[in-house]
C-alpha cells in the first residue's frame, strides 16, 4: 500500500489553491497527492457560468496551476480515481479500483453535486446541469443550435446562465418557484431591478411556478409543462436548483456529517488528522456565530489557503468574510457578508439604475453588503466594517451627500 504524508480528496479549486500555499511554504517532493474523480486538473469554477460557457475562456486559461506545475514539485495528481470510503482509524483511502493509499493528514474537498429534477422526462437529451467543465461544454454546445431554451431557479447559477444563453441569441425563459428573483439575498427592490434588466434583454420570468412534466421527441426535449397547465417549447433546459454536499464515500467513516462534513473553526472535523474545505466544508463562523457552508470561489480558496497552512503547522481559527461576486449581461457586481438577521437596510445611489450598493445593518453593525459599479471607498470598507464588527449609523450611511465613512 501507497503512503504519503498530505492528500487531499477532490480535484476543485480547494486543491488547487491548497497545492500552490504548500509548494509556496516549502512541500518536499512526494508528500502530496491529489485524489480526483475528474478528468480535468484543478480549474477555476466562476468562468464555467461566465467567460467558458460564453465561449470567451479556453482550458488553459481556467486552470489553477499550469499542467507542469504539479511535476515541477513532486505532486502526485491522480484524475479518473474516484475514493469507494475513507477509514480515519486506519488513515487510508478506499479506492474504487481496490487499491488503498494511506496518509498521515487529509483533506476532504469533494465538493457538491448539483440537484437532479425529479420529474417524468428529466433524462431526456437537451437536460442539463451545470457543475463541471465537461457540463458547462455541453450546455456551450447544445446552445450554437438551440432556438429556446428553460432555466430553472433564479439564483446565482440560473441567473449567469439566463444572461450567457440570452446574449447567444437563444429565447430564454427563466421558470422560479419563488416570487422573484434570489430572494434569499436580494431585497424586493434588487430583484424588481434584476428583473426588469433582464425582461429588457429578452428574458422572460414565470414566477411560483413549479415543472410538472418535460416531454420530448425521439429521445430530445421538445417542452417543459408547468404545474398550472402552461407548456413552453425549448430544445435545452438548465436546471440550477442548489446543490447536495458530496459525502457519499464518508457514510461509514465515523466522521461527523451534518448539511456536509462539519468542522470546528480551525476547518478540523469530528476525527484527527483530518480537515474538510470549500463546498463541502460545513464551518464554524466566528464572525456571525453559527455554522455555514458556503459554496462561492473565494470560499474555497481561501479555505484551501488556510488547510494548507494548518497542515504545515500553523494553528489558526478559519476567519472570514463570506463573499462572491457575479457577471451578467454587462452588469458586475459583489455581495459580502451575511444579510439574514439584519433588522436595517440602506441604499446608496439609485437602485432604479445599475449603480447602487445596499447595505444591511443589525443592532448598528454592517453585516452584509452590495455593491454594483460603485466608488472604490464603499467597496473597501464593506467587507472591513464586517469584519471589525464596526458600529455604523443607517442615517448617515444613507445621506447621499456624506462620504461614506462618515456613516462611522
Amino acid at each position: 500500500m501507497n503512503s504519503v504524508k498530505y492528500v487531499i480528496l477532490g480535484g476543485g479549486m480547494v486543491a488547487g489553491y491548497a497545492a500552490k500555499q504548500l509548494a509556496e511554504g516549502g512541500l518536499a517532493s512526494g508528500e502530496l497527492s491529489i485524489i480526483s474523480a475528474d478528468d480535468f486538473p484543478p480549474y477555476e469554477r466562476p468562468p464555467l457560468s461566465k467567460g467558458y460557457l460564453a465561449g470567451k475562456d479556453s482550458d488553459d486559461t481556467i486552470r489553477i496551476n499550469p499542467e507542469s506545475f504539479y511535476s515541477k514539485h513532486g505532486i502526485e495528481l491522480r484524475l479518473r480515481t474516484p475514493v469507494q470510503a475513507v477509514n480515519p482509524s486506519r488513515k487510508r483511502l478506499l479506492l474504487h479500483s481496490g487499491a488503498e493509499l494511506g496518509f498521515e493528514k487529509l483533506v476532504i474537498a469533494t465538493g457538491a453535486n448539483p440537484r437532479k429534477l425529479d420529474v417524468t422526462g428529466s433524462q431526456l437529451d437537451g437536460v442539463l446541469y451545470l457543475r463541471s467543465v465537461d457540463d458547462s461544454r455541453r450546455i456551450r454546445e447544445r446552445a450554437a443550435s438551440a432556438r429556446s431554451a428553460v432555466v430553472v431557479g433564479g439564483g446565482f447559477i440560473g441567473m449567469e446562465a439566463a444572461s450567457v444563453l440570452a446574449q447567444k441569441g437563444v429565447r430564454t425563459t427563466m421558470v422560479l418557484r419563488e416570487e422573484r428573483i434570489w430572494k434569499q439575498f436580494f431585497t424586493p427592490d434588487m430583484s424588481r431591478f434584476f428583473d426588469g434588466y433582464y425582461s429588457a434583454r429578452g428574458v422572460e420570468i414565470l414566477r411560483r411556478a413549479s415543472i410538472l412534466e418535460l416531454r420530448g421527441e425521439n429521445g430530445a426535449l421538445r417542452s417543459v409543462v408547468l404545474a398550472g397547465g402552461q407548456t413552453l417549447a425549448c430544445d435545452l433546459l438548465v436546471a440550477g436548483i442548489g446543490v447536495q454536499p458530496a459525502t457519499e464515500m464518508l457514510n461509514a467513516s465515523g466522521i461527523e456529517l451534518g448539511d456536509g462534513v462539519l468542522v470546528n473553526e480551525y476547518l478540523e472535523t469530528s476525527r484527527p488528522d483530518i480537515y474538510a474545505a470549500g463546498d463541502v466544508a460545513n464551518y464554524t463562523d466566528t464572525l456571525f456565530g453559527k455554522r455555514r457552508r458556503v459554496e462561492h470561489w473565494d470560499n474555497a480558496v481561501s479555505q484551501g489557503q488556510h488547510c494548507a497552512r494548518i497542515l504545515q503547522g500553523e494553528r489558526a481559527p478559519f476567519v472570514h468574510v463570506p463573499y462572491f461576486f457575479s457577471d451578467v449581461f454587462d452588469l458586475s457586481y459583489e455581495f459580502w457578508g451575511d444579510p439574514a438577521e439584519a433588522g436595517e437596510t440602506v441604499v446608496r445611489g439609485d437602485i432604479t439604475t445599475n449603480s447602487f450598493s445596499v447595505w444591511w445593518i443589525r443592532q448598528e453593525r454592517l453585516v452584509a453588503a452590495f455593491a454594483m459599479n460603485r466608488p472604490d471607498e464603499e467597496r473597501e470598507a464593506a467587507p472591513k466594517w464586517i469584519e471589525a464588527r464596526q458600529r455604523i449609523s443607517g442615517q448617515r450611511l444613507a445621506e447621499q451627500s456624506r462620504p461614506v465613512q462618515e456613516a462611522l
